[in-house]
């Protein structure tokens, strides 16, 4: 690690994990000595390990290796204030995928709050440099599938009804459409602990994956689940995006990294997303926009365009 070491205020902007996931994985490919100060100061209680949110800030690392990489993660798969392993798995793979790289992901273990104790292992191999990715075209609706699940003690029944009140809600407003959303028993040797939730995707004739997604909680009926995963899918949808609210923050670091200009169009730009940008601006003095989008179709609507010109990072090692 050469060089002036650089501050990072771990209070800006988001103010939680995200500054530090960002952070460490530039940090770690461009060999920047990094001091991250009040780390989570926006936060209350400090954040769950999240098998997801470990992928984030290794992902990029490993991407740049010398060898093909094998990373055990432990810690909870489909837990509150990160993605669940089926987003990952089912949306933010197949589209980080664009970049140029192949990820296998195998969920030996899911785990729940607030014990943790899942287990996910992923497979890549590096590459020389990513390529760009352009996600403007939204497309139309082409299928909304998904899964309910439920773990240890809960009963069956439950994923029963957190998947038909998805449907239910899903129908009013894609009558046509046929929607699949299967009710899951998680396997007794494949969960630890006890959960429920669902995650609901719709994949448009261009090719893009958007998502909602949520958690059951003690005292939260079924319904209620199942219909916030509809709603939060149905307002992506409505924005007339590419890309949804959860996967823009992911992609910021591989826009950044990558050799040439990538371009993706989004609802709102989320806190998360914002903080991403900064830091890959302030680290790796990638250079970014974020506009209004100019099309005609958009003209009602709250969406945006995020242009980068990457750094064209390359591999050393290959």
């Amino acid at each position: 690690m050469a060089g002036p070491r650089v501050e990072v205020d771990g209070a800006l902007l988001e103010g939680g994990g995200q500054i530090l996931r960002v952070s460490t994985a530039l940090s770690c490919l461009l060999g920047l000595p990094l001091r991250v100060q009040k780390i989570r100061a926006g936060r209350s209680t400090p954040g769950l390990r999240s098998v997801c949110l470990l992928l984030q800030v290794s992902l990029p690392c490993v991407l740049f290796a010398a060898s093909p990489s094998e990373l055990r993660l432990r810690g909870g798969t489909n837990a509150e204030m990160a993605p669940q392993i089926d987003y990952t798995a089912m949306v933010f793979k197949p589209i980080v995928e664009k970049f140029g790289f192949k990820l296998n992901c195998d969920i030996k273990m899911r785990g729940y709050y607030p014990k943790g104790g899942g287990e996910v292992i992923v497979q890549m191999s590096p590459v020389k440099r990513l390529n760009p990715v352009i996600l403007t075209e939204r497309g139309s609706v082409t299928k909304i599938h998904g899964r309910a699940f439920v773990a240890g003690v809960l009963p069956f029944k439950v994923a029963k009804e957190i998947a038909a009140a998805a449907v239910r809600c899903i129908r009013k407003e894609f009558r046509d459409l046929y929607v699949n959303i299967q009710p899951v028993q998680e396997p007794k040797d494949q969960a630890f602990g006890n959960g429920s939730g669902i995650i609901v995707i719709a994949e448009t004739s261009t090719g893009c994956l958007l998502a909602g997604s949520s958690l059951g909680k003690r005292g939260v009926n079924a319904d209620k689940v199942g219909i916030e995963a509809a709603e939060m899918l149905l307002a992506n949808l409505r924005y007339g995006g590419a890309v949804d609210e959860y996967l823009q923050d992911q992609l910021i670091i591989f826009m950044a990294l990558a050799s040439g200009v990538s371009r993706i169009k989004t609802g709102p730009v989320t806190l998360h997303t914002q903080t991403a940008i900064h830091f890959a601006e302030q680290l790796a003095k990638a250079k970014f926009t974020v506009k209004k989008s100019e099309d005609e179709e958009d003209a009602s609507k709250d969406t945006y365009i995020i242009e980068c010109q990457g750094i064209g990072m390359t591999n050393p090692n290959l």
